[in-house]
């Protein structure tokens, strides 16, 4: 009788917002690896976030489509307001899932790896390196970007684009 295998279910956290094609390329190389991704989007209301909490879901969960039909992976998108391994843990992830652009990202991640390890031990974290196409990305310097009228098309997949320059032409009054 063939064994069972268990899922293998990982958590790839973020603010999101905006989602940036970076973000979109580690998901669908995650997606690759895992059975189940779950991307948890933070509330992180202390970096002031353009989007609502649910406006960022819903983006997360429409423009991650597409990669869960690809790669046959189940990805679900899920708010958070908690720890992050507390949150793992509802999730049943065994791996957390984080992006590295540069060496600048690795002293923060490597602090949160080593907190995380003490929080719960039985959660791996699994680096994965931005593509070099994306190393650049960020949605602090996108959402720059954008409100001084530079063109963000080739770093935001569609929806995500079209909102985020209504959301600030709303904002900024124009």
């Amino acid at each position: 009788m063939a064994e069972v295998r268990p899922l293998r279910v990982a958590l790839y956290p973020g603010t999101f917002d905006p989602l940036t094609n970076g973000h979109l390329d580690i998901i669908g190389r995650a997606a690759r690896m895992f059975d189940r991704l779950v991307i948890g989007v933070a509330e992180n209301v202390g970096k002031g976030p353009l989007f609502t909490l649910e406006e960022r879901v819903e983006m997360v969960r429409a423009e991650t489509q597409g990669i869960a039909e690809r790669t046959g992976a189940t990805i679900e998108v899920r708010g958070f307001a908690t720890l992050l391994v507390e949150f793992a843990r509802q999730c049943g992830a065994g791996a957390i899932v984080r992006g590295l652009r540069a060496v600048s990202d690795f002293d923060y991640e490597f602090q949160m790896a080593g907190m995380n390890a003490r929080l719960d031990p039985g959660i791996e974290t699994v680096y994965l390196m931005a593509s070099e196409r994306h190393q650049f990305i960020s949605s602090r310097l996108v959402k720059e970007v954008a409100q001084l009228g530079g063109d963000i098309s080739s770093f935001v997949p569609s929806l995500t684009l079209h909102r985020t320059l209504g959301r600030l032409r709303a904002v900024q009054g124009r």
